[in-house]
């Protein structure tokens, strides 16, 4: 059973629920008779439908920052060891040019079988990175892979194939690291 109190207090709630709502339609039609009417209803609407179209501009235009900058990071992370394997190519070539000018005799042997050691460990970390070498002799000369810096006169070979490899040309993953300086065929 409620209390003389509670059921007074419930009734002055109840009377103050009914006189705001009888002040809100009030408060609307003096609005609308002040405002025009329809008007300012349909002025309203158009305010509320733009904010909305702006709100999905803003939400898909923050969606397509997130897969840019996603994308940008995934690239980023496949060859962030670009930079560093470029400036390793140079010692790479001179390992090379080591192995192939190293003299024969037995003295030399077990220094040139280690020197081949850790230009095999140097290649394999490379590799491991995702760095292959091109094969170009016998290939179409393709500006994309190769860099031509001579043309020569060849009879085992087309016009427009690569002759001679000057320097090697390799590739990190999919993406050209150095293109080959070759010598092409006329």
């Amino acid at each position: 059973m409620q209390e003389p109190n509670e059921l007074k207090d419930e009734a002055v709630n109840e009377t103050l629920a009914a006189d705001e709502a009888e002040a809100a339609v009030e408060n609307t039609a003096d609005f609308e008779e002040a405002s025009g009417g329809g008007e300012a209803v349909k002025r309203l609407q158009e305010l509320a439908e733009e904010a909305q179209a702006r709100t999905l501009r803003v939400q898909a235009d923050f969606d397509n920052f997130r897969r840019r900058t996603q994308k940008e990071k995934e690239e980023l992370a496949q060859y962030a060891t670009s930079k560093l394997v470029t400036e390793l190519l140079p010692v790479l070539d001179n390992f090379e040019r080591a192995l192939v000018t190293a003299p024969g005799n037995a003295e030399s042997e077990a220094f040139t079988k280690g020197i081949n050691m850790i230009f095999r460990q140097l290649e394999g970390v490379l590799k491991s990175e995702g760095l292959t070498a091109m094969e170009t002799v016998g290939q179409p000369f393709n500006p994309e892979y190769h860099q031509a810096i001579m043309q020569v006169e060849s009879e085992e070979h087309e016009e427009g194939i690569v002759t001679e490899e000057v320097q090697k040309g390799y590739l990190l993953k999919d993406k050209v690291l150095r293109p080959a300086m070759v010598k092409v065929s006329m």
